[in-house]
């Protein structure tokens, strides 16, 4: 049981954590990043672009998902330029992948050192700064420990008997990535979970995958919850991101077993697989969407909102 628990409190620490980096970055760069939000969106592709640098610098798709729903709803960007921020926002997301990839275990302490010392600094830049490298040594601390449990986890008969239904049936694991996401409110959480438990050798790697691109649905009730009371475009820019992310795992579910082929081909550690394979999946499912971005707003339009919505 202390397992359970233990794995709890790492989780805590990589939410937590997560926290830190978003909070120091946003406040570094939030205002300056919601100004080219409202300048450069017009055209998919540059909505694309933007949302792509934007989510790797906030280090949260669903933090920009927010931040855009909250423009739509006060007019500064209409539903159709949110689309492609939303493309770009899958892609960037995947920037947080790659870096809990890196072997950096050695770092950790002296990370925590310095971003704590930047943190006390009575200077917003740097103590801002501070908090987002606290945040990162928190991040890799979680994950160390994500790997060290994980073969501990498996040997609960709970715990085997659920990664052993997963790892026989890539549905319910990509259901498991969606639920898991949704109740923690972190695809990047459910991905560094799955990152640590196949660096232990617990899980499939086509497991992962279908986990990691469960997460990318789970992900999704960030912005549903943000889009209530927002108006109807906002609603229809929640809806859009929804439809978006379950079209992209439709698509790509028969095609798992190639993604984890791929993946073995991009990197030796299962982890770095995981990571790559998600970059993959994120850039080709918003790269096929892009050009249909216009047919696909009046395809939301038709489906969530008889009125007519002024996108102009």
């Amino acid at each position: 049981m202390y397992q359970i628990l233990l794995f709890i409190l790492t989780l805590g620490v990589f939410l937590f954590g997560m926290y830190l980096v978003r909070t120091g970055l946003f406040n570094l760069s939030a205002d300056r990043l919601k100004q080219l939000l409202m300048k450069l969106t017009d055209s998919p592709w540059k909505g694309l672009l933007l949302g792509t640098v934007v989510t790797a610098i906030l280090q949260s798709s669903s933090a920009v998902s927010i931040i855009v729903i909250g423009l739509v709803a006060g007019r500064m960007l209409t539903f159709s330029q949110s689309i492609g921020i939303i493309l770009g926002a899958n892609i960037g997301t995947t920037v947080t992948a790659e870096i809990i990839a890196l072997d950096i275990d050695a770092m950790i302490l002296p990370m925590a050192a310095i971003g704590a010392i930047m943190f006390l600094i009575n200077r917003d830049k740097i103590r801002n700064s501070g908090m987002a490298i606290l945040g990162l040594s928190a991040v890799f601390g979680a994950m160390w420990a994500f790997q060290e449990l994980a073969a501990p986890l498996k040997e609960l008969a709970i715990i085997d008997d659920i990664f052993y239904v997963l790892d026989g049936n890539l549905f319910y694991a990509v259901i498991a990535g969606a639920i898991l996401t949704a109740v923690i409110q972190s695809s990047s959480a459910t991905t560094g979970i799955t990152m640590g438990f196949i660096a232990a050798g617990v899980l499939q790697l086509d497991t992962a995958v279908a986990i990691v691109l469960g997460a990318n649905i789970g992900t999704c009730v960030d912005a549903w919850l943000a889009s209530i009371g927002g108006g109807r475009e906002a609603k229809l820019t929640a809806w859009s991101h929804i439809w978006l992310n379950v079209i992209g795992v439709v698509l790509f579910f028969p095609f798992i077993g190639l993604l984890a082929e791929l993946g073995t081909h991009l990197a030796n550690s299962p982890a770095v697989q995981v990571a790559h394979i998600s970059v993959v999946f994120n850039v080709l499912s918003s790269l096929i969407a892009l050009p249909f971005v216009h047919k696909f707003s009046k395809f939301i339009k038709m489906v969530h909102d008889r009125k007519p919505v002024d996108d102009t």
